[in-house]
């Protein structure tokens, strides 16, 4: 609701095209006119009305005199010939701040509840909104349907917040102090309650992408006692921080007269009524598929069993059967997943890339699979294969209950994010509070500071519905949601032995010099370790590294040193000891091949930038950041003349030299290359 010391308009497009309403609400502080008429009165009936627009004035106001200047009501006597299709409605209420005589006893909560309940009534008897099955379900679903069915709001000289250390309360008494003393009971109500106030309004911002919303502000100064002037609602007091969908709207008028246009040359009606238009033009068709959508998915909800078991699987789990230990991180895993679902429960496993974060989610859910009616595993390396998981979600559910409208409906659906939005209401049905959703990689997650266009909110993708629990995998230390089970290094070298033991298929480890110096070299990390392991399945790590030294002194024997097929294999051996860890090995390796690679085909080759890629990568993960940074410099340089700016390799680049400066903490040149590659692939 739009703050009663303002004007606002409010624009609805109900469901059925008798009459659609497109709120639009002007909350504006007036002088006193006694008596104040209370309620909704239709200014205009529409052509065949497809939206209603509904004018609501503020403090001191009056639902007529408020929008007249010069005899001319602009929503009565201008605006009907502009959007013939809109019935347009004032609503007036006691908003007297200054009477002796009457003194509005309502708290402003009261009056949005009466504004809401009257436009329901209004609406209802011209059978304009009110859907069966809403009516049915009583006032609180009829109140729900006035938000659904809201398209656009248009708040003119709003004050949303203080400026320069002004509390919301006291601009709002400095608005009202033009007008009249502020000494009554309702102003100072605002003061009091000015915090209040403020949090009501930053419960907008969440909920604003609801809408489409203009804020209006004045752009003159306002003439005040002793001949002063000043801005009352400059912009940055009109604007709500954080919303979305959102526009500031210049009207060229002072503040008390931004609402009152005495014909269409007035610079400020152009402007508002073109607003206008434009909400109206869009409102009908957008909150008529919203409706369509809502009824699709209530018909089919009414379809779904109570039964919501469904059968284990760990397809597309990326399980291993090498896993060793974590008895202690499972233990408390198992603790915080306590009961039954009815409250939703959520743990975050953190911990660095490699060390087993995927393999102890795979272990805890395999172990208490039977806790749950069904286990769903989500792949969220970003957005896309999120929804993607959403997908094949979808799929398994309508094979389990094929006859069941509402998965049916997911299945047929060509919009991912419409499948998004029907499995998160099937996981929020009131009886399924027992399955278990597994949030892999969530490792770039949108956080402040985070301008990487892939980052995105793993909440939004949450069912509604407080129930169910919830494990999510990260990298990210800054992620904090639920209860976090830091994953560490593996500690007991017995662990790491008996990783390389499984994967490696060899025994007797425990007893190889070797081994053990290899475990101590990969420092605990089971990523690293199952590779070591899988060197180690086709002979030692060393016996490895000598086949390919061998490849190369044949190669070096046969073609010389320089030759092409040399190169390839100094480039492997650089790659063997980066997944080593042995970096100053890999960096030699990679140097040479570089060097002859830029004799043998120039610097600009595809297969020369590839090696000075790698040398980029190689740099990063030691921590040279400068030399990091000039080996990404070339290679995108090269690749751009090789490759054109919009190849993937060249992106990649890009992408690459984001991540570096972010780490390095340069924001602004992070956010240039995230925003390039955002732009180059869209």
């Amino acid at each position: 609701m739009a703050m009663p010391s303002s004007r606002w308009l409010n624009t609805f497009r109900p469901k059925y095209k008798e009459a659609t309403s497109l709120p639009i609400k002007v909350a504006f502080s007036e002088s006193t006119y006694e008596p104040l008429p209370y309620g909704l009165i239709v200014l205009a009936e529409g052509l065949d009305p497809a939206l209603d627009i509904v004018a609501v004035h503020g403090l001191n106001g009056h639902h007529e005199k408020t929008w007249t200047t010069n005899n001319v009501n602009w929503l009565r006597d201008l605006l009907p010939s502009d959007i013939p299709n809109a019935r347009i409605l004032s609503w007036g209420y006691d908003a007297n701040t200054h009477s002796t005589s009457q003194i509005s006893g309502q708290y402003l909560y009261d009056q949005a509840r009466t504004l809401v309940s009257d436009l329901c009534l209004k609406r209802r008897l011209t059978k304009a909104l009110i859907h069966s099955e809403a009516a049915r379900r009583g006032a609180l679903e009829e109140h729900r349907s006035i938000k659904f069915s809201t398209y656009g709001i248009l708040f003119m000289g709003t004050p949303h917040q203080g400026a320069s250390g002004v509390h919301l309360g006291e601009l709002m008494l400095k608005v009202a102090s033009i007008f009249v003393t502020a000494d009554d009971k309702i102003l100072k109500h605002l003061e009091r309650d000015s915090e209040w106030l403020q949090q009501q309004l930053g419960q907008y911002a969440p909920i604003s992408n609801d809408f489409v919303t203009k804020f209006a502000y004045e752009m003159f100064p306002t003439q005040i006692a002793l001949g002063t002037a000043i801005m009352v609602v400059p912009q940055a007091s009109a604007v709500v921080p954080g919303a979305t969908n959102a526009e500031p709207v210049a009207i060229p008028a002072d503040h008390l007269n931004m609402v009152k246009f005495a014909s269409r040359q007035y610079g400020g009606y152009e402007k508002v009524s073109g607003h206008l238009q434009l909400l109206a033009e869009e409102a009908p068709e957008a909150i008529g598929a919203r409706w369509e959508e809502q009824d699709m998915i209530r018909k089919a909800q009414a379809n779904v069993k109570e039964d919501f078991t469904v059968p284990f699987s760990l397809s597309g789990i990326p399980e291993t059967e090498n896993f060793v230990g974590r008895k202690e991180e499972l233990a408390k895993i198992k603790e915080a997943f306590q009961g039954d679902g009815s409250q939703r429960t959520i743990v975050l496993l953190h911990g660095l890339g490699g060390i087993g974060k995927t393999q102890l989610a795979v272990t805890f859910v395999k172990e208490h699979r039977d806790t749950y009616s069904t286990i769903f595993w989500l792949n969220g390396k970003n957005e896309d294969t999120l929804k993607q998981s959403f997908a094949v979600i979808a799929n398994r559910l309508y094979k389990e209950y094929p006859s069941s409208a509402l998965l049916r409906t997911a299945t047929e659906a060509k919009d991912v994010d419409q499948i998004v939005v029907i499995i998160r209401q099937w996981l929020s049905a009131k009886e399924n509070h027992r399955w278990m959703l597994v949030f892999d990689n969530i490792d770039n997650p949108k956080l402040p500071g985070n301008e990487d266009p892939q980052a995105y909110d793993v909440r939004l993708y949450f069912p509604e519905a407080y129930q169910g629990s919830i494990l999510i995998t990260t990298r990210s230390s800054r992620l904090r949601i639920g209860k976090v089970v830091s994953v560490r290094k593996l500690v007991d070298i017995r662990e790491s032995i008996a990783i390389l033991t499984s994967t490696s298929g060899r025994v007797n480890l425990d007893r190889d010099t070797y081994a053990t110096d290899l475990v101590n070299e990969l420092d605990g990390l089971p990523l690293a370790l199952t590779a070591a392991g899988a060197y180690l399945s086709q002979g030692k790590m060393a016996e490895a590294e000598a086949m390919y030294r061998r490849a190369l002194e044949g190669y070096e024997r046969a073609w010389g040193p320089e030759h092409t097929s040399t190169l390839d294999t100094v480039n492997n051996l650089g790659i063997l000891y980066a997944d080593q860890g042995k970096m100053a090995e890999a960096e030699a390796m990679y140097r040479r091949a570089l060097e002859g690679y830029e004799r043998a085909w120039g610097p600009e080759h595809t297969s020369t930038l590839d090696t000075v890629n790698n040398l980029g990568i190689l740099y990063a993960d030691q921590g040279k950041m400068a030399e990091a940074e000039t080996m990404y410099r070339r290679a995108l340089e090269g690749y751009e003349k090789a490759w054109g700016p919009e190849h993937t390799s060249t992106l990649d680049t890009v992408n690459n030299l984001g991540v570096l400066y972010k780490n390095q903490g340069n924001m602004a040149e992070a956010e240039a290359m995230f925003r390039r590659v955002r732009n180059e692939k869209s």
